[in-house]
């Protein structure tokens, strides 16, 4: 449990810097902004690796029953949470245009119905904390800005949505593969 505990402070803390009102402190401190950009990499990186050993590793500890009957609204989240996160990272789209912050928004909606089909203890700290994450980032943040010149273009929705879907499909087809829990979807 202790691995996955650190994975999920190398993460967070670089990504809590700017809310905290420290990142420029700790780039200053660091001599650069590309010094700090690494620094903030290597350590979400290695918070990855270390949440993912973490979580495999970690006791199975049940800390409630989520209902069996209701779990079907997990993949109800999940769909609109793959289609955020890929809008996040796109160009100008009318989601990402009227969304403060699509990919957080995402995110959010990952961990949350991750939360009402897992009630571990390590499932609860890993998909809880993004969950908070995502939500505090995304009441904290600063609404972004489509570029003058260039308004949202419905591509970039289409591109959001088949990919997003597309992501929805290939992970919960595979999820048993990819991380050690086969999905139900009846």
């Amino acid at each position: 449990m202790w691995i996955l505990l650190l994975g999920l402070l190398l993460f967070f803390a670089p990504h809590l810097l700017r809310e905290l009102g420290l990142r420029d402190a700790v780039a200053n401190e660091l001599g650069s902004m590309g010094a700090y950009k690494a620094v903030y990499s290597v350590a979400a990186l290695a918070g990855i690796g270390l949440m993912v050993v973490g979580m495999s590793a970690s006791p199975f500890i049940m800390i409630y029953e989520p209902l069996y009957q209701y779990k079907f609204y997990s993949h109800i989240l999940m769909l609109p949470a793959a289609i955020l996160i890929i809008a996040g990272n796109l160009p100008q789209s009318y989601i990402r245009a009227n969304v403060r912050n699509p990919m957080l928004a995402g995110i959010a909606l990952w961990g949350i119905g991750h939360l009402w089909s897992n009630g571990d203890l390590a499932s609860l700290l890993l998909f809880g904390s993004f969950a908070l994450w995502g939500v505090f980032k995304f009441l904290a943040g600063r609404r972004h800005k489509i570029s003058v010149g260039k308004g949202p273009s419905l591509f970039w929705d289409f591109v959001a949505l088949v990919t997003g879907m597309s992501l929805y499909l290939v992970l919960s087809t595979y999820h048993g593969q990819l991380f050690g829990v086969g999905l139900n979807f009846v």
